[in-house]
């Protein structure tokens, strides 16, 4: 079994105390993926098993946001963004070029290209929260007309490397989100800087927490089971907001 359930700190966040407690005596070892996520691995008895996860994390507020942010040229990008330039998986972005040409007419080059492109899907692509069990590439996502918060962050992938804009899945959890579960947002490197966008929320509310970062949904799987056939149950997500 391979999990990611542990947020790092970072630019974003602050973690103040972490707790990762299983029903029975396992060993577990800790390791950092090649996207800076950390996992967690582990060969399970027979039974069940109950996984608990809590944590206090500092997060801003408010979203950092910048319409004046530039497109960033590909020759001065750095080494480690490079990788989410191109298509993947759940994100074949070199299906919407037309598209995305069409969508962000004559917008800014930089933010306010990634802005219309997110404003779109939420005018366009129907959010229907907790009705994804099947992984959906974000083509399928734009034919189909609907999906989570998950296939959202896909198109929006899709259509921002289509016009050489890195950017990149982000898994976690949004204070406030009903209803409440693992979140997916997607983040754009533009003004030198990585920048958040949610094309499943009205509007770019703060209280996030990051547990991982990836190209697509299949490098941020919050479990991986192997074995002959491992069952998983069901998960709870509570976020709330403490006082200082």
């Amino acid at each position: 079994m391979i999990f990611m359930l542990r947020p790092r700190s970072g630019a974003s966040q602050w973690v103040r105390r972490d707790e990762f407690t299983f029903s029975k005596p396992l060993e577990v070892i800790e390791y950092v993926d090649g996207y800076g996520n950390l996992a967690q691995r582990l060969v399970a008895p027979q039974g069940d098993i109950d996984i608990h996860s809590s944590v206090d994390v500092e997060t801003p507020e408010l979203m950092d946001t910048d319409p004046n942010a530039g497109f960033v040229f590909i020759e001065s990008l750095p080494e480690g963004v490079l990788g989410y330039l191109v298509p993947t998986r759940y994100c074949e972005s070199e299906r919407f070029s037309y598209i995305t040409q069409d969508i962000i007419g004559g917008a800014n080059h930089g933010y306010q290209q990634v802005s219309t492109i997110t404003e779109w899907i939420r005018n366009n692509i129907e959010y229907r929260p907790m009705d994804g069990e099947a992984l959906l590439s974000a083509e399928e996502v734009r034919q189909q007309g609907h999906g989570v918060c998950r296939d959202l962050a896909h198109l929006g992938i899709a259509m921002c490397r289509s016009i050489s804009i890195p950017s990149r899945l982000v898994v976690g959890y949004l204070l406030g989100l009903e209803p409440m579960t693992l979140h997916a947002w997607f983040e754009a490197y533009v003004g030198n800087r990585w920048y958040a966008f949610d094309p499943s929320q009205k509007t770019l509310t703060g209280g996030r927490i990051v547990i991982a970062y990836g190209r697509d949904s299949a490098d941020v799987p919050v479990y991986h089971l192997f074995g002959p056939l491992p069952v998983y149950s069901s998960m709870d997500v509570t976020v709330s907001q403490l006082s200082d």
